[in-house]
């Protein structure tokens, strides 16, 4: 089988660089960061009596592996062309902005609400159905985990007026 496949049109390929061989370097490079990083700057201790900076090295070392394991299985097998959206990312970033604005002033429900909302704009196809039970969800789930699991004691609902 040759290095480069098209097909008609060139929709598939193999062998080429991809969205799934970029997302495992940069697993793989933030891994690394964090591995290398730790073991600088935190003592490890040893195998029998671990330090602070063994767990945060071991979880480096391990999202690079598979960092390392995701980009190397990609070169491999034939993919879909990557379909490069410039919006997606912006999205994200809104929704997670409008959730730090939005939490100190609404409460977490509203806060939730309105990063799912958000989030959910960076896919093409948007789904209301998927997107209210979503929300349905992480609106019933989170007073049960911050309240009762962490014990913290944050505003649910918190109505500036």
């Amino acid at each position: 089988m040759p290095w480069h496949i098209a097909r008609t049109g060139g929709a598939r390929m193999m062998g080429r660089v991809n969205k799934d061989t970029v997302g495992g370097l940069v697993l793989l490079a933030v891994g690394a960061w964090f591995a290398i990083y730790a073991a600088m700057h935190y003592p490890l201790g040893s195998l029998r009596r671990m330090g602070p900076g063994m767990f945060p090295m071991g979880m480096g070392i391990a999202v690079a592996g598979l960092g390392l394991l995701v980009a190397l299985q990609s070169l491999l097998r034939e993919v879909e062309k990557a379909d490069i959206r410039f919006w997606s990312p912006l999205f994200v970033l809104s929704g997670i902005a409008g959730f730090a604005i939005l939490m100190p002033l609404f409460g977490l429900i509203p806060a939730l609400l309105a990063v799912t909302i958000i989030s959910s704009l960076a896919e093409l196809k948007l789904r209301p159905v998927s997107l209210a039970l979503l929300c349905l969800g992480l609106s019933l789930l989170a007073p049960f985990v911050f309240r009762i699991c962490l014990g913290l004691q944050m505003a649910m609902f918190n109505w500036p007026f």
